[in-house]
């Protein structure tokens, strides 16, 4: 694993640009892409760790998602480029819990929150089952490394109308 990864600092080594696809009736990108983006982010975290959709095919093995939430903080629009942090809150064998966050590059200002789960899967038996022990290992670093940075604000938010 890069020396890079275990950093102090959430991860920052995914961008991506708003498509006109993603776009809705609104004029802004619509919530679906936000999950995609989201999503595109969390693969560039699992590629730099080693988890390589070669690696998964060649060992039998995937992750699923436990639980996803995104809170929708500011509008993005068509041709905005975005990037994306990364920190690992939680992990054990089998499972971490991750977050994310999601800038406007140019104007700075965040855009979006992801919180997920993602469960390491043996595809044989489509069952939660333990990392092997070098991506385990890596992923452990990570949390290691960030362990200690404040939580995020809106970590584990519920959804909810607040009355007056």
């Amino acid at each position: 694993m890069p020396d890079t990864l275990a950093t102090a600092a959430p991860l920052e080594i995914h961008t991506e640009r708003v498509r006109p696809e993603w776009i809705d009736h609104n004029g802004h990108m619509n919530v679906a892409y936000y999950l995609m983006a989201f999503d595109e982010a969390a693969g560039a975290v699992s590629k730099a760790i080693g988890y390589t959709n070669e690696y998964r095919k060649a060992n039998n093995i995937g992750t699923f998602v436990g639980d996803y939430h995104i809170r929708y903080v500011q509008e993005v629009m068509e041709g905005d480029l975005l990037r994306f942090t990364y920190r690992i809150i939680e992990c054990d064998e089998k499972r971490f819990h991750y977050w994310q966050e999601m800038y406007h590059a140019e104007k700075g200002y965040l855009a979006a929150e992801a919180e997920a789960i993602t469960l390491h899967i043996d595809m044989s038996v489509r069952k939660v089952s333990p990392f092997p022990p070098e991506i385990y290992g890596r992923i452990r670093a990570i949390y290691e490394a960030q362990k200690d940075l404040p939580l995020p604000e809106n970590l584990g938010r519920q959804i909810q109308v607040r009355r007056k």
